[in-house]
């Protein structure tokens, strides 16, 4: 987890420009460069690293001696760099697994270069000799990245928004507003470089869609076509034995690290199987300290009681955090400036994101953060999907959700750890598990006898892995579980709210706020603190998160009919 941000042609206030780099120095603690590249007028790329891998060669923006007209800045993790390096017969002049970009670039191009890539990564690479910027950004938008453009032209790129926000005082010609975008997952984009250092789009295309095998060698194809293994398997191996196989395989590629590991776990299922299959991998993989896990809730919360259950199973360094309603109230404001959204669902998750977070920067030394997200959307996990009209219904939201995760959930895991200068990493967005498992039938996929994620709560069943009560233990929202059943959060904030907004502004809210009006007094609250550090750029986000099939308003789930009985 790192921070990249570059200026293309900038103003006349270069160095005033430039400053804005200092916005995003929590995703790189570790060290910084700010680098102007001389081929072109006012152009400069920036870089805050958190070192993972190859503290002593991995700094960028990134040249090697083989290709000095390639400049590199890459915010990511490549998983299969060795294999890369191996199957091409790349020299490579560092241990940093982004540098294999770089020859994978100048071998067959951008697209090439993404389509072989197994690892969450936003780069940046200009080429001087071509003349012309390449960005592209992982299938999921694991790793963020965005852009600043007037008209056609690129002028910014950044991992965060805000280090964007300022960056121009005033259109050009009396123009329109500049706007800042979201770089789209699982594409890329090549510019053309002017003299002056202006950025001008020619290609931008897809190299990998979510549910399509990637292009580099995998365990195993989709199960309609032939299995392709590369770990000992059984021929008489079925959809269960590959979840297993995929999903651990995850856990294990994600190991690479020279800092410490550690894991979330709120005792939910996904967290649960990520920090069991963890702490199962790690001592394979050379690890002699133990793992640490944490959780983080209220008085009563019913995740820190399965947590605590699930890390004695486990053997893990168990840590506990107990949030109050002051320290959760008193957070919104830095949680919104750090999180660059005012949808409800993800304010609300990152209160304990946020706080569990800070808690592991300042009284732990892990840096690499395993996360279960990415499960409820690809296993269809919400208890809203047992409403589904039909299953192909379900399939569609399932991969609407997916296809959306870097606007919301995934969005929120990246900002509240990079904020403590933490990097996270997310097995169940896998490219080959996700594959893999969107290639079975609906049907095995679907809810059984009430029971949501069935077919992967069925797949580690009797493994021993985890506690039986825990594999099946319902679907508990973050934000719901780390607050008691009798005095959830999503209350505590409303009536925090309730004499802040008034009705008359409830009233007005849609003049106020053209671009999704608030429905509520809590979102209008979250509005109102959104607009004090991002004024006018409330299209960051499409749409509020909402739940299909619940005819409910609020997106807890616990507000949903028959929750307890957990039949929606």
């Amino acid at each position: 987890m790192c921070g990249i941000w570059a200026l293309f042609g900038g103003g006349e206030n270069v160095a005033e420009q430039c400053s804005c780099a200092q916005k995003i120095a929590h995703r790189g603690p570790d060290c910084f460069r700010l680098e102007s590249v001389r081929h072109f007028d006012r152009c400069v790329l920036g870089f805050h690293r958190l070192c993972i891998n190859d503290g002593e060669h991995g700094m960028q923006p990134m040249r090697i001696r083989k290709y000095p007209h390639l400049w590199l800045c890459c915010n990511g993790e490549i998983y299969n760099h060795k294999q890369l390096r191996d199957q091409f017969g790349f020299d490579c002049e560092t241990e940093c697994d982004c540098e294999i970009i770089l020859h994978l670039y100048e071998r067959g191009g951008v697209q090439f270069a993404a389509e072989q890539l197994d690892g969450v990564f936003a780069f940046v690479l200009l080429d001087t000799n071509r003349r012309q910027v390449c960005f592209a950004r992982d299938t999921f938008g694991v790793r963020p990245l965005f852009s600043l453009k007037e008209g056609n032209n690129v002028l910014a790129v950044c991992s965060e928004v805000k280090g964007l926000i300022g960056m121009i005082k005033k259109p050009q010609n009396g123009g329109a507003k500049p706007t800042i975008k979201a770089f789209p997952p699982g594409c890329y984009e090549v510019c053309d470089m002017s003299d002056g250092g202006r950025a001008t789009p020619k290609e931008h295309g897809r190299f990998h869609a979510i549910g399509d095998m990637p292009k580099y060698n995998v365990m195993a194809k989709p199960s309609t076509t032939s299995l392709r293994i590369h770990l000992p398997v059984t021929k008489n191996q079925n959809h269960l034995d590959m979840i297993r196989l995929l999903l651990e395989a995850a856990v294990q590629k994600r190991l690479m690290s020279e800092r410490r590991v550690g894991c979330l776990l709120s005792g939910g299922l996904d967290s649960s199987l990520i920090a069991a299959l963890l702490t199962k991998n790690a001592a394979k993989a050379g690890i002699t300290y133990p793992i640490q896990t944490y959780s983080i809730g209220m008085e009563g919360s019913p995740d820190i009681a399965a947590a605590r259950k699930v890390a004695k199973h486990i053997g893990s360094e168990h840590h506990e955090v107990t949030m109050t309603r002051r320290e959760v109230l008193g957070a919104i404001d830095e949680i919104i400036y750090c999180l660059e959204s005012y949808d409800i669902l993800s304010v609300r998750a990152s209160m304990g994101n946020y706080l569990l977070a800070r808690y592991i920067k300042r009284e732990t030394d892990s840096v690499v953060i395993y996360s279960g997200e990415g499960s409820d959307e690809l296993t269809w996990g919400y208890i809203n999907f047992k409403k589904a009209p039909t299953l192909e219904a379900a399939d569609a939201e399932g991969r609407r959700l997916l296809e959306e995760l870097y606007l919301y959930d995934v969005l929120r895991s990246d900002r509240n750890t990079a904020a403590h200068g933490l990097e996270v990493r997310v097995p169940f967005l896998d490219h080959a598990f996700t594959s893999y498992y969107l290639s079975l039938a609906p049907e095995l996929r679907r809810s059984r006898g009430g029971v949501e994620k069935f077919l992967l709560r069925e797949a580690f069943s009797g493994t021993g892995l985890l506690p039986e009560d825990i594999l099946w233990r319902p679907k508990e929202g973050f934000s719901d579980g780390t607050s008691p059943a009798d005095n959830p959060l999503h209350l505590l904030i409303r009536d925090f709210v309730q004499n802040k907004v008034t009705d008359e502004m409830m009233e007005n809210a849609t003049k106020r706020f053209s671009v999704n009006p608030p429905q509520s007094k809590e979102v209008y609250y979250y509005r109102q603190v959104f607009e004090r550090h991002y004024p006018g750029r409330a299209d960051l986000i499409p749409a509020y998160w909402s739940p299909k099939w619940t005819g409910s308003k609020d997106p807890c789930a616990r507000t949903y009919a028959n929750y307890k009985n957990n039949d929606i």
